[in-house]
């Protein structure tokens, strides 16, 4: 299927790595440009040139978003490069364990690391976005809904932004903007695997996550967290809009009978 996305350009945060990455292919691969943004410079430059290197349209900004200057800097970059701007993926952000033990700075500062550049990027690219009837697209987690006990600032700010999907999908309704979200639960990203790389049986830990899952018992690939992406960035999802969309396998919603002969590990 023609995702009808030629000649269109898409920012996406976060992209040198895991879900962005693999998110930055998939764009070039419907032939749009694509702009990797965030602090990787060895893995985002190595991204844009193998993009290039396939004939497609890439660039790396190396920029610390939590910094508005480094916000306004990809902003224009993207200009400067593409002439415009369709799509923003606001996909930056880790899960930093800022919990209840922390104090109020840390957790502020942790909604300043996950949240602050989603507001940021999309309020600098709001005009482009409007002119063009582009789509954001905001990468969430499956915390926000279901909580994890132990990382305050991170669900605060992914809460966060499932609330902003709705509340920006009704602000720019009339402009033809569409805005919605993609939630992973137990996706394999490179953050992911190191976590399981600091356990004493990686290979056990993780079994254990994928009998969590109850379609197929195996963890989201990042792939496949791309290709809904990429799809609500598509004309092809033309009137889906203010929509939380879970990626995850069922983990999230499906009863936790089908779970229960899932191995303990340690």
């Amino acid at each position: 299927m023609d995702l009808q996305l030629a000649g269109k350009t898409a920012i996406v945060t976060g992209g040198a790595k895991g879900i962005g990455a693999a998110a930055v292919r998939a764009f070039a691969a419907e032939n749009a440009s694509v702009v990797i943004a965030g602090r990787s410079p060895a893995e985002g430059n190595a991204l844009a040139q193998e993009i290039q290197s396939a004939g497609g349209r890439a660039i790396f900004v190396e920029a610390d978003l939590c910094k508005e200057a480094d916000c306004h800097r990809t902003v224009e970059a993207t200009l400067k490069a593409f002439g415009r701007v369709d799509v923003l993926v606001n996909n930056a952000g880790r899960n930093d364990g800022v919990d209840l033990r922390q104090s109020p700075e840390r957790f502020m500062a942790s909604l300043q690391e996950n949240l602050s550049h989603v507001y940021t990027l999309t309020h600098l690219c709001r005009e482009e976005l409007c002119r063009n009837k582009g789509a954001v697209v905001n990468v969430g987690s499956k915390v926000s809904v279901t909580g994890q006990g132990s990382t305050s600032g991170y669900a605060a700010a992914k809460g966060a932004l499932n609330a902003l999907t709705r509340e920006w999908a009704l602000a720019l309704a009339m402009d033809g903007v569409r805005v919605n979200a993609v939630l992973p639960a137990e996706c394999i990203t490179p953050q992911y695997q190191t976590w399981f790389d600091s356990l004493p049986n990686p290979a056990a830990a993780r079994k254990a996550i994928e009998n969590l899952v109850p379609l197929g018992r195996r963890m989201t690939t990042p792939e496949e967290l791309a290709a809904m992406i990429v799809f609500l960035s598509s004309p092809r999802s033309g009137h889906t809009t203010g929509q939380i969309i879970f990626v995850d396998g069922g983990y999230t919603h499906l009863d936790r009978a089908a779970t229960h002969d899932h191995a303990k590990w340690s």
